[in-house]
């Protein structure tokens, strides 16, 4: 019986031994532990605490010690009208900002996908307010929604369409006025996202079509919608979860007012925690957050996978 070295084995196609594969896996550990490590300390981490915090009567300012108290703050919560008030509003806020800014944002890939004189100009412009931080985005656009000199109510006036409002403190007009801004800021995301994956539609198909005579339209539905469907199914999963949680850009805006129209989930849990320390009864707010993202991100899987996007 001849001996066959390691390499003349893979040479010849035949499989490994399982000795032979161990130095290998230790070294590609190795090269994943610097990415996985901060991922452990900085997110995992505090999740795990934040969850055991949940089951605790954790306050600030106490003299005494910490008590374990169970599934009290999970009890005390399905109660608290004014939580679930705050989530139905987060629900809304989520849904009237992610659809707008998807559709907004697939008219503008669409059109920054032709050929267009100073294409690049305009590509460049179209992410400006993806670069501004949400803290600036919301000043600048308080200053936008100012009820005596505001851009807007100034515009108002010089139509002749009244004298203007204050839509940030209004009971009916800080909600759709947050969405706004919350659309504005987050569509530049979104259309880079949906014009990468344009670019990676090959030219042919469109060609091809245009040659059996489809219009734009038949083009759009049958050559490049299912092109872009995946990278449309995911950039609109992520942009419902990261907009459910939002907190700096509605904070800067409205606090959460007037009268908890504007409050979020997470503004909510914060006021908790840092205005009246019931830190346990927060992390129990965001244990119930993360449940609720945790399941729409389940079912946006299982929904790729039945539609056959899960390659």
């Amino acid at each position: 019986m001849t001996l066959v070295t390691a390499r003349e084995r893979s040479a010849r196609g035949a499989p490994r031994a399982e000795g032979d594969r161990r130095p290998s896996d230790r070294g590609a550990w190795f090269l994943v532990l610097p990415a996985l490590v901060p991922i452990l300390v900085l997110s995992v981490g505090p999740l795990l605490y934040g969850i055991l915090l949940a089951f605790t009567d954790a306050q600030s300012g106490r003299t005494r010690a910490t008590q374990w108290i169970g599934g009290l703050n999970f009890q005390d919560l399905l109660h608290d009208t004014l939580f679930w008030e705050s989530f139905r509003i987060g629900l809304v806020w989520a849904v009237g900002v992610t659809v707008p800014q998807f559709l907004l944002a697939l008219g503008l890939a669409l059109l920054l996908d032709q050929d267009l004189k100073l294409r690049w100009l305009a590509r460049a412009l179209a992410i400006i307010p993806w670069a501004m931080p949400e803290v600036v985005v919301g000043v600048m656009w308080r200053l936008v929604y100012n009820p005596d000199a505001g851009v807007l109510n100034e515009t108002l006036r010089g139509l002749g369409l009244g004298d203007g409002r204050d839509w940030l403190s209004g009971l009916s007009t800080a909600l759709p006025a947050v969405i706004v801004v919350g659309v504005w800021a987050g569509m530049p995301q979104t259309t880079v996202t949906l014009l990468a994956g344009l670019q990676n539609t090959p030219r042919e198909l469109h060609e091809a079509a245009a040659m059996d005579g489809a219009g734009a339209w038949r083009r759009f539905r049958t050559v490049t919608w299912p092109a872009l469907r995946p990278v449309a199914l995911a950039i609109t999963a992520l942009n419902f979860i990261w907009n459910f949680n939002s907190f700096a850009l509605v904070y800067v805006l409205t606090s959460g007012g007037p009268g908890g129209r504007t409050r979020l989930p997470m503004l909510f849990a914060y006021e908790e925690a840092f205005r009246y320390g019931q830190f346990g009864y927060a992390a129990a707010m965001g244990c119930v957050m993360v449940a609720v993202v945790s399941l729409i991100l389940a079912l946006f899987l299982v929904g790729r996978l039945r539609g056959g996007d899960g390659a």
